[in-house]
Formats: structure tokens, C-alpha cells, sequence
């Protein structure tokens, strides 16, 4: 466990990943003028986390062991399969909670006798603007620690 401190790359892509979680309050600061801590540990949002912290992993493989490197390719697919996910599967459910909790209010009289329907969690993906700005993100802060 000690030795991933000494890590750069682990290190690396643990910025990228806090530094994506603490914009998301920050810009809900800027625009909303509201302070909301929690989106530091929630998905979704702008910017991506997720592509942050993969875009940072592959390039800091990439500047560490070569643009040729095994590591480098197994990052970038990696890369690839989680922001496609972010932006493709956990959108969608997203998206599918927000009808589903629609429906659950417009029948709320049908769960008056015991039964409370928990609301779903709607902020579970990305839209492509968010991944873009994460993946730019993650790759600027590796560029900027390994430059």
C-alpha cells in the first residue's frame, strides 16, 4: 500500500479523479450559488470523473512507458470502454429513473397503504460534452505532471 504513494502514475490519475469530483461543486457554486459538497463523491455531472481518470491513466502510460507500450494500449481500451459506458449504458439509466420516478409520483396514490417507492438516482452517466471535458481534464493533468 506504501508504495503506491510513491507512485506517479497512481498519483497521477487520483488528482485527475479528485480534481474532476471537485469541479462538479465548483461549477454548481459558480452558476447554481449554492454550495453542495456531495457531488464530490456522486456520478455523473460535468465533468466526467470517469474520463477523467481513464484519459489520465492512458496518457501518463503513454509519456511513462512509450505511445507503443502494451500498457499504454490496454489503458487506452480500458479508456474507451468505460467513457463509451458513461456516456452509452449509464446515461440510458439514467434516463430510464427519471421515467420511472415520473410514473412513481403520478401513481403515489396506489402506495398510500404501506409500500413507500424509493426515488431512483437519475445522475448515474454522462452527456458526450461531459466525457469530452473529463477526457481533456485527465490528459491535461498528466501532461502537466509528466511535462
Amino acid at each position: 500500500m506504501l508504495s503506491l504513494l510513491g507512485n506517479s502514475v497512481f498519483l497521477t490519475v487520483v488528482f485527475s479523479a479528485f480534481t474532476a469530483q471537485a469541479l462538479k461543486s465548483l461549477i454548481i457554486l459558480i452558476i447554481d450559488r449554492k454550495l453542495i459538497l456531495n457531488r464530490m463523491v456522486e456520478t455523473g455531472g460535468m465533468p466526467s470523473s470517469h474520463s477523467a481518470t481513464v484519459a489520465s491513466l492512458a496518457t501518463a502510460m503513454g509519456m511513462v512507458y512509450g505511445w507503443n507500450s502494451p500498457y499504454f494500449t490496454i489503458s487506452m481500451v480500458l479508456a474507451g470502454i468505460v467513457i463509451h459506458d458513461a456516456t452509452g449504458v449509464r446515461a440510458a439509466a439514467g434516463r430510464h429513473a427519471e421515467i420511472l420516478n415520473d410514473i412513481t409520483k403520478e401513481l403515489a396514490h396506489l402506495f398510500a397503504h404501506g409500500y413507500e417507492p424509493r426515488v431512483l438516482k437519475t445522475l448515474l452517466g454522462h452527456t458526450y460534452p461531459q466525457a469530452v471535458a473529463g477526457t481533456i481534464l485527465g490528459i491535461g493533468i498528466s501532461y502537466a505532471v509528466y511535462r
